[in-house]
């Protein structure tokens, strides 16, 4: 079954592989996040705002999604723009989908489509860094280390620091890999994410971070964290720095020992009727998962989903893996989030770097087109069953005032109740605002 993420299949043109990703080092390099690292960030968190999103799911289709085969078809256009899906009507009258985009026009009454976003960056890896940081990337696209973005800090990052740990469960989350530009760049390490590295579709899933390393007896962990006590004792008397990294150490221990942790990341509890719902797939199973960590206390999620660097003969991936398989995700995370009333406090957004084409080219695909993407929203705040923006007869560019990434990422931060106009100050002493600029998406709140 294709997924995107088997072993040599390349994630987008840059060349970038889910085998090369993990071979990188997977949490490490995020900036040397380790459980005791991350238990920092309860402590550095800022106070919360009372907010309509008390968590966010984002689900990053990379590659860039066509949104002309998907929430935005022009069905009267010629068949070298519209492509060779048809055109559906949705439970909202007046407003259409394609035809593999089903599931979600049943619940069209639910989330909204901005189909108005458009920025300039045709990059992957630079585009990737814009979305998710709201800065242009300093380097040009291509591949490079995860995570990309060296200095300023994703959007997990940014609610980890002002939003801080609820539970004991990690504040952020990636799955099923790393996100690239996911990292805390100048916020420093116990911002990043808790990297789930290990795919919630297989039978053998397992968060291994979470248990002791195999042949580590409790009466042996006692043993270590006796001896631990005592250097640090004898090296400092527990003042300072080392007092402080003795706690992050007590408190990732009591994750490992924390049985609501375990609970929350244990997919296999799950009954099958639920997880059939969500789809035997990486990005549906990714999906259920999410709504199970927001369900313990997380407040981010990021999963990245692969496989939509659609340059080549893409229809038939698009028809029968790709589309249906985000489609199905999406309608049962609302769904879901709905039936469990999570969803006025779980905002949730699908989107990717970057639309495609218009024209299908000569080898039957679609290319990088930044300029007009559709982007799907939910949950916490959002006034549902609208079309918001709109493209011209080609999807091609918007007609109406076109949304920026500022645009997008103050809306999400407003929703969770974060002060956008907050600086931090780099290493080097340069003031940098949480967002540089923007305004909230008109008519989506």
């Amino acid at each position: 079954m294709f997924n995107g993420l088997g072993s040599g299949i390349r994630r987008d043109c840059t060349g970038l592989t889910r085998r090369h990703a993990l071979q990188i080092g997977g949490s490490a390099m995020l900036g040397g996040l380790s459980l005791p690292r991350l238990m920092a960030m309860e402590t550095n968190a800022a106070t919360k705002i009372a907010a309509p999103a008390q968590a966010c799911i984002f689900l990053f289709l990379e590659g860039g999604p066509p949104h002309q085969d998907m929430w935005d078809p022009k069905p009267d256009a010629p068949i070298e723009i519209r492509g060779p899906f048809q055109t559906i009507p949705t439970c909202v009258p007046g407003t259409f989908f394609t035809e593999y985009c089903a599931l979600s026009a049943k619940i069209a009454d639910k989330f909204t489509v901005l189909r108005s976003h458009s920025h300039a960056d045709n990059g992957h890896s630079t585009g990737y860094h814009y979305l998710m940081t709201g800065r242009k990337a300093s380097f040009p696209d291509g591949e490079y280390p995860i995570p990309t973005n060296d200095l300023f800090p994703s959007i997990g990052s940014v609610v980890s620091r002002e939003l801080g740990a609820k539970t004991s469960i990690p504040p952020y989350i990636n799955m099923p890999h790393p996100m690239s530009a996911g990292g805390p760049g100048f916020y420093g390490a116990e911002h990043a994410p808790f990297v789930i590295e290990s795919d919630p579709q297989q039978p053998d899933f397992e968060v291994k971070d979470l248990s002791v390393v195999e042949g580590i007896t409790p009466s042996r962990l006692k043993a270590r964290q006796k001896l631990l006590a005592g250097l640090e004792q004898k090296l400092s008397g527990k003042q300072g720095r080392p007092a402080v990294m003795s706690t992050y150490y007590e408190k990732a221990l009591e994750l490992i020992a924390s049985v609501d942790a375990k609970k929350a990341f244990d997919i296999h509890a799950e009954p099958e009727s639920i997880r059939r719902e969500y789809g035997d797939t990486q990005i549906g199973q990714s999906a259920l998962l999410a709504r199970r960590l927001v369900e313990s206390g997380c407040r981010f999620v990021g999963v990245d989903a692969p496989g939509w660097d659609v340059h080549f003969n893409c229809f038939p991936s698009l028809k029968t893996d790709l589309i249906p398989y985000a489609d199905r995700a999406f309608s049962a995370l609302i769904t879901d989030l709905e039936r469990r009333g999570m969803l006025g406090t779980t905002l949730v957004v699908m989107m990717g770097e970057m639309g495609r084409t218009p024209r299908v080219n000569a080898q039957a695909g679609r290319d990088h087109w930044s300029m007009a993407q559709s982007i799907c929203f939910a949950g916490a705040g959002v006034k549902p069953g609208q079309i918001l923006g709109a493209t011209d007869k080609q999807a091609a560019y918007p007609t109406t005032e076109p949304i920026g990434v500022s645009d997008v990422l103050k809306t999400i931060f407003h929703q969770l109740g974060i002060d956008t106009s907050k600086e931090y100050y780099t290493p080097l002493g340069r003031p940098v605002p949480i967002v540089d600029g923007g305004k909230l998406i008109p008519g989506l709140l």
